[in-house]
């Protein structure tokens, strides 16, 4: 984990660096909008059905030039993600808090369109679970740093697209996948997989 926090600072230092060799401002700004996030299971005992679960996102983000069609654009996020799944003993929804540090870089293909993609590193705050049925409702909440279930650091990719309507105020949608899988040993109550998520959100730069 230190190291994937070391790397995301160097990366950000040198587009900082590179930056200040143009003649274009680096601008801040702040996002937030909605997640539609599902899981992708691997091995284990992972033999159940799930469905999106609806979330959102919001935090700052940097626009950092480079060339004239190229931007260094990092971001740092509080992120909503899990899944819901159905059973004939009722429904279960995972819903898990991260931070999300993309460190994106941003192609722009046209006036207003621009393209991004680059890695992401997300850091596990808590997981919620909530099961119910005919019965009532029952609630878990669990602090990862108190708990081994699952890996506190992930390794991701995001790609995805912005427009921009004027030089303040711009939509994003992208897409986000885990490389690394949550944990090792997969079972129904805590399976084994992989987090992806859509993400449709409204940014304004300062």
């Amino acid at each position: 984990m230190k190291k994937i926090i070391i790397l995301a600072i160097g990366l950000f230092i040198t587009g900082v660096a590179n930056a200040q060799s143009t003649d274009k401002a680096i601008r801040l700004g702040v996002k937030a909008g909605v997640n539609y996030s599902n899981i992708i299971k691997d091995d284990g005992n992972n033999n159940f059905k799930t469905d999106y679960l609806v979330g959102y996102h919001a935090g700052i983000t940097l626009d950092i030039p480079l060339l004239p069609n190229l931007a260094f654009t990092p971001e740092a996020l509080y992120s909503t993600k899990g899944y819901k799944s159905s059973s004939t003993f009722g429904d279960f929804t995972q819903t898990t808090h991260f931070i999300d540090i993309p460190i994106l870089a941003s192609i722009k293909l046209a006036e207003g369109l621009n393209v991004v993609a680059g890695p992401q590193v997300s850091f596990l705050l808590s997981t919620n679970n909530k099961f119910e049925n005919g019965f009532g409702t029952t609630e878990q909440q669990i602090v990862e740093d108190d708990a081994d279930r699952f890996k506190k650091s992930l390794v991701g990719g995001v790609i995805g697209f912005r427009y921009d309507f004027n030089n303040k105020v711009g939509i994003n949608g992208r897409y986000a996948l885990d490389f690394q899988k949550n944990n090792e040993n997969g079972s129904t109550q805590t399976p084994e997989y992989k987090n992806q998520v859509f993400q449709l959100g409204l940014g304004v730069k300062f």
